[in-house]
């Protein structure tokens, strides 16, 4: 892929959230603990950027957001074409391809 930098990193932090999900139980996680496990895997990420990032892959039907209570918390739910985006067995544009070998 090529591009800005700028793109090159939302591409790594959207691959990542997809991973996150994949490997959390239920494939679920709001959006403070994700933002907070991206950064853990050295990706800097505003939480408004965070909520970007989730708004952007529920555009792409890779995850489904929902607003428990109508709040502003964001649940993410990893889609099964998420789930393949995630393990490599198919691409979107704008979302990282994961390294050969690496596991989900």
């Amino acid at each position: 892929m090529s591009g800005s930098f700028a793109d090159l990193h939302a591409a790594h932090i959207r691959l990542c959230i997809l991973r996150l999900l994949a490997d959390a139980p239920g494939y679920f996680a709001n959006d403070s603990i994700l933002h907070q496990s991206v950064e853990a895997h050295g990706l800097i990420c505003t939480r408004d950027q965070m909520r970007g990032h989730l708004t952007w892959l529920e555009e792409q039907r890779l995850i489904t957001i929902q607003r428990p209570g109508g709040s502003t918390v964001m649940v993410a739910t990893l889609s099964e074409r998420g789930g393949d985006v995630a393990a490599g067995k198919s691409h979107v544009p704008g979302v990282q391809k994961p390294s050969p070998g690496t596991a989900v």
